[in-house]
């Protein structure tokens, strides 16, 4: 994979942006890291707007490293990305809608996060008077017999909304098309302009599933544009806190995915497995999903006095439990027909649009940014990433178990080595300079992008998160092609991406 950091050499590089450099380039190079990503050279880790500016994250090279490149849009446009590489489609989409920037020459143009219901067009660009709502104009399939089945937004669980669009011949699904943005909150305009600590506050709100993890990306960029170190223990519990947060949405989802083939035992063991995570996440931390745990600066609670007790007896009853229900897994002839072979992913796909977690390892991208873009204390952990190459429901299921038993084994690691002292450092107060900071954390879903410009005094003038189920949506529409339509909640489920981590 090439490196971007030749490519963008001429370019100097912003003093203040760390770890990794970004560089300020032209139209040129911005076409270049296009055909890059097209070629497969480098992959795109996120792609998102600024006041009259556009940013490119893109991860290459050997050993793996980030690059992020910017693009000054004088004139309200750039090249689009996603006209030669798929995946930036509806990062543009997303751009157009919130700051008002054009891919001048971009395959799809229609709104993405703006359902013509907000108070001003464009908001964080030049806001305009909101328009009146039309409809959205899905794609459209043609063929003898076919027809549409709407599903959504609402639906009949207790889920997020979402709407999915299926073309069908017969019980066939011919294409999948969705549409997101109904739960969006507005993250990055609240984080404009507001102290650190709301704005951690915002970031550990995108995705309640995914609360550590996103605290933890949101919490390493502010240190990195502030050049604070957080005390060793707090290091160490963020990955304690990360691996619970793995282990408890490996188990539901597990037993998840089992309920919609129609076997609903499983739900049932994995519920209790997953509760039990979740209560010694709260002995431990303060709180079931551990929200707000983790701060800039380290860790705003330590590690609750019989916690460590109270974790390897976590540890050892899920080692204890597990292991029959995967058999139970394996030997039940109706749901291995359900998951074998259904709702097959491609392991050229998962490489093109750098899918991460375990769907993309399920496909063969063996991606882990604990492993490859190392970061304290994983460094020092011993662990496998699990990869298969099926794609299909069943992989995903595996990955899955195979991680569960990875976070416990590391879980064991940290409660041996954890350090002891302070958990929280200081940040700069009102004489604290400016800078940005970018960071990518693997979360249970895969990496999590974080980049934040803080003006001096320690304000947030713009921050960004990405969740990797940005990269993942769109393949879900690529694996449900070709199944029967009661096949879709399980394939869904199999990816379990966000709504409300996607939308903002």
């Amino acid at each position: 994979m090439t490196n971007a950091t030749p490519i963008l050499g001429a370019f100097p590089a912003a003093p203040d942006h760390m770890p990794w450099p970004r560089r300020v380039v032209d139209e040129a190079i911005w076409r270049v890291l296009s055909a890059r990503l097209s070629a497969g050279e480098l992959s795109l880790l996120g792609l998102w707007g600024d006041a009259g500016m556009v940013h490119m994250a893109v991860l290459g090279g050997d050993p793996v490293a980030v690059t992020v490149a910017s693009l000054a849009c004088p004139d309200g446009h750039f090249p689009s990305v996603g006209r030669e590489h798929p995946p930036a489609i509806r990062f543009e989409r997303a751009i157009r809608d919130l700051f008002g920037l054009e891919a001048s020459d971009a395959l799809d143009r229609r709104p993405w996060l703006d359902h013509g219901v907000w108070s001003a067009r464009t908001p964080l660009g030049r806001p305009g008077a909101p328009e009146a709502p039309t409809p959205y104009a899905f794609l459209t399939s043609v063929g003898e017999g076919l027809h549409q089945i709407p599903v959504g937004p609402v639906h009949a669980g207790i889920i997020e909304p979402g709407h999915f669009r299926f073309t069908a011949a017969g019980e066939t699904v011919v294409r999948l098309e969705e549409r997101l943005g109904y739960t969006h909150k507005g993250v990055e305009a609240l984080m404009a302009g507001a102290p650190i600590d709301r704005a951690a506050m915002l970031a550990a709100r995108c995705s309640g599933d995914s609360t550590v993890a996103s605290s933890i990306a949101f919490a390493r960029a502010v240190e990195a544009a502030l050049r604070v170190a957080p005390p060793p223990r707090a290091v160490w519990l963020r990955a304690l806190a990360a691996e619970l947060e793995r282990v408890a949405n490996h188990l539901g989802d597990i037993g998840a995915i089992c309920n919609d083939a129609a076997f609903a035992v499983m739900l049932a063991h994995c519920s209790v497995l997953r509760e039990r995570v979740l209560r010694a996440a709260a002995n431990c931390f303060g709180h079931r999903l551990m929200m707000d745990a983790v701060a800039p600066g380290g860790m705003s609670v330590d590690l609750a006095a019989d916690g460590p007790k109270l974790l390897h007896e976590l540890v050892a009853t899920i080692r204890r439990t597990l292991p029959p229900l995967v058999e139970l897994y394996d030997d039940t002839a109706s749901l291995q027909d359900r998951t074998v072979g259904t709702g097959i992913l491609k392991p050229e796909l998962a490489r093109q649009f750098a899918c991460g977690g375990f769907v993309g390892r399920a496909s063969g991208r063996s991606f882990d940014a604990r492993r490859d873009l190392v970061y304290p204390p994983y460094d020092r952990l011993r662990f496998e990433v699990p990869v298969r190459r099926e794609g299909d429901v069943d992989a995903r299921v595996r990955v899955r178990i195979a991680e569960v038993e990875e976070s416990l084994t590391m879980i064991v690691q940290i409660l041996a080595e954890m350090p002891s002292g302070a958990v929280l450092a200081d940040l700069p107060g009102a004489d604290a300079p400016g800078g940005e900071g970018i960071a990518v954390v693997e979360g249970f879903r895969g990496d999590i992008l974080a980049w934040v410009r803080l003006a001096p005094g320690g304000i947030v003038d713009r921050a960004h998160l990405r969740d990797p189920s940005w990269l993942q949506w769109p393949l879900l529409e690529a694996a449900i092609e070709g199944n029967i339509v009661a096949d879709f909640p399980l394939c869904n489920k199999s990816f379990n991406c966000s709504y409300s981590g996607h939308d903002l």
